[in-house]
């Protein structure tokens, strides 16, 4: 077909874990491409799946975005989990609070938060 692009990734692919991440660190498209020095519109064209980064790009991208550059190509949710988590307790936890309804796992996540904001000051000040 003229004009048409090929998807290089299937729907549930690279682009969709990328732009999943993005938005939750709630990043813009821009934002995301300046902390990894690229134009936004890369960052868009990998998120419609029509084109790929290179390696280094792709490591940039999944250290910014705190998973393994194997998760963002090709992961599933657990495996990134488990890529990242050596506390295997946690991890047990973690995906017993991701059955909770939303108001509870928004609550955790605030408990978190806190939790991390306190041990940053206390870092800051020590």
């Amino acid at each position: 077909m003229k004009g048409s692009v090929a998807k290089l990734s299937p729907p549930d692919g690279f682009g969709t874990r990328l732009r999943s991440l993005r938005k939750q660190k709630n990043l813009s498209q821009t934002e995301l491409a300046e902390l990894v020095g690229l134009h936004f519109t890369n960052i868009s064209r990998y998120e419609r799946g029509i084109a790929q980064p290179t390696v280094e790009t792709l490591r940039r991208l999944a250290e910014i975005l705190g998973v393994s550059s194997d998760y963002l190509m090709d992961g599933s949710v657990e495996q990134a989990a488990k890529a990242r988590f050596e506390d295997r307790e946690l991890l047990r936890q973690f995906k017993e609070v991701d059955q909770l309804s939303e108001e509870k796992k928004a609550f955790v996540k605030r408990v978190i938060d806190a939790l991390l904001v306190k041990e940053k000051l206390r870092d800051l000040a020590g």
